[in-house]
């Protein structure tokens, strides 16, 4: 699998061409399945933010950026489906888009639906990650970014790369997200780290790493 682990989407030329470069085909060629889950389990989720995802009115470019096909998946529902009918929608498209939220919320429905586990033979699907769609991937969040809490306790995610991210530095809006306080967290994080602003992404292509950005 290959990664795009944005902050806030596809904001800029830089990051739109990394992940053309992913896909290895235009986006117009290029079948998409969105994941809306993670913005139910933020204390500021609604579901007219899921719907501002899915529907490409959000501030976060992901959905409206002319696929040749676009579908919901959402989690919370495959674990009452049969694996024989949702694994092949998956299988067979190019690109999951994974909607900004809860990363601890969106960690614990990938286990429960069986998607963490499919996600190592899928080798040729692009993952891209916005916020917490991104910091899923990494092997904890921090306890800065707990909200909602797991059965298990704890701020650990998947670990499928082995950098923590910090997202939306020096966001308007979000005055705790300043460089200041990412070093500080970065402090508590047991392995490397990346904050990032909403103008920059990191692309993992078989464990190779780097960072795209038109920010600062």
């Amino acid at each position: 699998m290959r990664f795009l682990l944005t902050s806030a989407g596809i904001t800029n030329a830089s990051i739109r061409d990394a992940l053309v470069d992913l896909l290895g085909k235009p986006i117009a060629d290029s079948s998409a399945l969105c994941i809306p889950t993670a913005g139910y389990g933020h204390p500021q989720g609604s579901p007219d933010g899921a719907w501002r995802f899915i529907s490409g009115q959000s501030s976060t470019p992901m959905c409206e950026l002319g696929w040749k096909s676009l579908g919901v998946l959402e989690l919370t529902a495959l674990p009452s489906i049969d694996e024989e009918r949702w694994v092949p929608w998956i299988r067979e498209t190019d690109v999951l888009l994974v909607n900004g939220g809860d990363a601890l919320y969106l960690c614990h429905w990938m286990r429960q639906s069986g998607l963490a586990d499919l996600l190592p033979s899928l080798h040729e699907t692009v993952w891209v990650g916005l916020s917490a769609g991104s910091m899923v991937m990494t092997p904890c969040i921090g306890e800065d970014f707990v909200g909602w809490k797991p059965p298990t306790g704890g701020d650990s995610t998947l670990g499928i790369v082995d950098f923590s991210i910090f997202p939306h530095v020096d966001h308007e809006d979000l005055p705790d997200n300043s460089m200041a306080n990412a070093e500080r967290w970065a402090a508590g994080i047991p392995n490397p780290a990346y904050a990032i602003d909403d103008q920059t992404a990191i692309k993992v292509t078989d464990g190779t790493v780097e960072v795209v950005s038109e920010g600062h």
